[in-house]
């Protein structure tokens, strides 16, 4: 099992170059941040930083979307990082949450995401696609590699990602719900004619290491808060009890009231009171060393070939050492 580290591109932008840099001496394979232009600094722009900082640690957003770039710029970052340091970039993609949401748009249609999907791996790999109607290469991409990532709770956005992306990130870490999920990313993969073991399996959610779990609890409680606001919009297309969905996902949203993007992803979010500490417990890694490594196997037992820590918490450093010395080498391959 690979190990990736999630941050938010805070300023200032050396201390998430400092955290990489830990992860990697840790053990930590992936480097990963956010992406919403208003929110957070460019992580584009980070990342070369983060390349530069490094030796083999791969980098990206969790997630992208198709709305806040036009696809060749899209393509050219990464395939300009990749030229620079050597195929170390993976692009995680979305519909756009937070990053569309803020700027007053909609998040994109899943027609749009996974005609962008195609576009961007494309013309990060040098070969012509086609924008806006419009047939364009990247004339100087020589032996570019770029793998498209799809974040994906929904039964549609769960079968395009079978269907489509090279890998599958799942933010949320219930063992119960990422068989479901992964079962129906595999099955679409299949049915599509592709081999359902080459779609690589990613969980993503926050872990924090101690014995103290109802400070841990309040710590990764906004994470809850965050993929409510996700379910909130698979109830409304689908409805709370049409079967189309797990209720282990959609009945603890029930008390949610809104969201405030300002604290998105942030501990302390006011936006996730209605978030039980069971579902903090299911959805998150909390405890001492030999909790996280009994989840992780589970998981792994499951096909998941990633997880990646969510690490917006008051022990960043402290989680990253800890799995650098107890719990990556009980589960690294």
């Amino acid at each position: 099992m690979d190990f990736g580290l999630v941050l938010q591109t805070d300023p200032p932008a050396s201390r998430v170059i400092s955290l990489m840099k830990r992860a990697e001496r840790n053990g930590f394979t992936h480097g990963w941040t956010f992406d919403s232009a208003v929110l957070w600094q460019e992580p584009f722009v980070v990342y070369s930083q983060i390349l530069a900082n490094t030796t083999t640690l791969k980098v990206g957003p969790m997630v992208t979307n198709p709305g806040t770039r036009t696809w060749e710029v899209t393509a050219s970052t990464f395939a300009t990082l990749n030229d620079m340091y050597g195929n170390r970039t993976v692009c995680g993609i979305g519909r756009g949450d937070s990053a569309m949401r803020v700027a007053g748009r909609k998040p994109n249609t899943l027609a749009r995401l996974g005609e962008a999907i195609e576009v961007i791996r494309d013309l990060a790999e040098g070969r012509e696609a086609e924008v806006d109607g419009q047939r364009m290469r990247l004339p100087w991409v020589r032996d570019g590699k770029l793998p498209v990532w799809m974040a994906a709770y929904g039964p549609k956005a769960l079968a395009l990602t079978g269907r489509k992306a090279d890998g599958f990130i799942l933010q949320l870490a219930d063992p119960f719900l990422t068989e479901w999920m992964v079962k129906a990313v595999r099955n679409a993969a299949a049915e599509a004619g592709r081999d359902p073991d080459s779609v690589t399996i990613c969980v993503a959610a926050p872990a924090y290491v101690g014995d103290d779990l109802a400070h841990a609890r309040e710590q990764c409680r906004w994470f809850g808060g965050m993929v409510g606001n996700h379910v909130a919009d698979l109830v409304s297309r689908y409805g709370d009890h049409s079967g189309m969905v797990p209720e282990a996902l959609t009945d603890y949203i029930k008390g949610r009231e809104g969201y405030d993007y300002s604290h998105h992803g942030r501990a302390g979010n006011p936006s996730t009171d209605f978030v039980p500490d069971e579902i903090v417990d299911r959805f998150c890694l909390l405890g001492p060393p030999e909790a996280h490594i009994e989840k992780l196997r589970a998981l792994r037992d499951l096909g998941v070939d990633q997880f990646a820590v969510y690490d917006m918490h008051d022990a960043q450093e402290t989680t990253i050492d800890a799995y650098g010395a107890e719990i990556i080498p009980a589960l690294g391959d």
